[in-house]
């Protein structure tokens, strides 16, 4: 077989979903929240006497986007819902089986995100006490699974203020867990514009304990990307679709390798990029500015990474190189330590090479 026909071989096995769910995969932007075992989420209600449908296929369908549904955000966000716990044991049971889950989604490192504010507010449940059980529970589910895994702390744009989000951060910060590495900025943008977040922002960043992922330019323009890296001294952008109408913006984020977390499927589901064939990511990708893949909010859309990895080869050509290529960036862009980064890609390599070798890939 010839080159050109090894190529060929090559793209086909990676169209095949069974054989693209074991290549290993960086991932910085999925939520908790959006991830989460749909089996244990509905064990966990029926347990709790919840007002659910007490068929599990009709309950697994109104917890997801409804399938063939026009996109839209507030359909989207409104699958979020907080009043699924009654207990401390609920938040560690479905934290432990939705970590679980990701080892069919080839998940090698995680930067997984959540917000305590979130899992905590229905019952008034101590956050303190709710990040150390999301952290334990996520924690022993990588270990059994072979997952690097890290942590970021989601505050809410809509149902948090500046000094809410201050105190919330002094109270994690406070249990000084080595697990966490950064913070994040989510919710609808549009009327939250990043200027509103400045005092938050710099006590994280004068106190140096973690790095920030701002969600921005995902249904706004390029300004707000350029405000969450100017007044919030973000070091990731989550979607920043609108950066593909910038090209100074590009070039800035380029030099000063300031990573874009885009999601292909999500952004078609909330309406904020919907012609998926056209999607930023490719064109950035082409370009060398440092983009990566994420699910977002998996279980919510129906979806998985792998699903969002096999369209960026259907549409915009990528190699098992290039896959590659965009997972060292992703590990370049992690909020670790460069010793540490250097280890993840040495073991990263590892794992591609034996990914390699398995399906006879070149």
């Amino acid at each position: 077989m010839n080159r050109i026909s090894k190529i060929k071989d090559s793209r086909q096995k990676l169209l095949d979903k069974s054989i693209l769910k074991s290549f290993p995969k960086v991932e910085f932007h999925r939520h908790l929240e959006g991830t989460f075992s749909i089996e244990k989420l509905f064990e966990i209600s029926i347990k709790n006497g919840l007002d659910i449908p007490k068929d599990y296929k009709v309950f697994k369908k109104q917890f997801q986007f409804p399938k063939n549904a026009e996109p839209d955000f507030f359909t989207f966000i409104s699958k979020f819902k907080d009043n699924w716990f009654r207990s401390l044991e609920d938040i560690y049971s479905v934290t432990y089986y939705s970590v679980k889950n990701f080892k069919n989604d080839g998940i090698f490192y995680i930067e997984l995100r959540f917000s305590p504010h979130y899992f905590a507010r229905f019952n008034h449940f101590d956050r303190k006490e709710v990040t150390k059980v999301i952290i334990e529970a996520a924690n022993k589910a990588a270990r059994e699974n072979n997952i690097e895994i890290r942590f970021l702390i989601t505050f809410s744009r809509r149902s948090q203020t500046p000094n809410e989000m201050i105190e919330l951060y002094d109270q994690i910060s406070s249990l000084n867990l080595n697990e966490i590495v950064g913070v994040d900025l989510a919710s609808y943008e549009k009327n939250y514009p990043p200027k509103k977040f400045i005092s938050v922002f710099n006590k994280i960043i004068k106190e140096n304990n973690y790095k920030a992922t701002i969600h921005a330019g995902e249904v706004t323009p390029p300004d707000y990307i350029w405000s969450a890296i100017k007044d919030l001294n973000a070091s990731r952008i989550g979607h920043g679709t609108s950066v593909i109408y910038d090209k100074k913006l590009q070039k800035y984020i380029k030099n000063h390798n300031i990573a874009l977390e885009q999601c292909i499927t999500s952004n078609y589901l909330t309406g904020s990029w919907v012609n998926e064939e056209n999607h930023p990511f490719g064109k950035l990708f082409k370009k060398g500015i440092p983009v990566m893949l994420n699910s977002d909010d998996p279980s919510i859309q129906d979806s998985d990474l792998t699903d969002d990895y096999l369209k960026a080869i259907r549409y915009f050509d990528l190699t098992l190189d290039d896959l590659i290529k965009m997972n060292k960036t992703a590990i370049d862009s992690a909020f670790l330590p460069e010793k540490d980064k250097h280890n993840l890609y040495k073991e990263y390599l590892k794992q591609v090479n034996s990914f390699k070798e398995k399906y006879n890939l070149i």
